[in-house]
C-alpha cells in the first residue's frame, strides 16, 4: 500500500495518508473528500558505517519542461 501526500481543497491541510486500493481518502482536519494528490520525495532507507539513515532520493528534472521537482512536476503547475 503507498503512501501519498495531500493537500485539502477545503481547508488547505496537508498531510500524508496510507491508501489502499482505491479507497477514496477524506481530509483529517475537515472530511472533505476534495483533495489534491501531491508528488512526494522518494525516501529510502541507507546502511552507512553501521548506522541506518533515511534520504531523500534525488530525482531528475522534467525531461519536458526542466522542472526541479521531477518528472511530471509540469502537471502540478495547472
Amino acid at each position: 500500500m503507498p503512501i501519498y501526500e495531500y493537500i485539502c481543497k477545503k481547508c488547505n491541510s496537508e498531510f500524508e495518508l496510507l491508501v489502499n486500493g482505491f479507497a477514496k481518502p477524506a481530509c483529517p482536519a475537515c472530511k472533505s473528500k476534495k483533495l489534491e494528490k501531491r508528488h512526494s520525495v522518494f525516501s529510502a532507507s541507507v546502511k552507512s558505517g553501521g548506522k541506518e539513515q533515511n534520504r531523500p532520493m534525488a530525482s531528475p528534472a522534467c525531461g519536458t519542461c526542466g522542472d526541479p521537482r521531477g518528472p511530471g512536476a509540469c502537471s502540478l503547475n495547472r
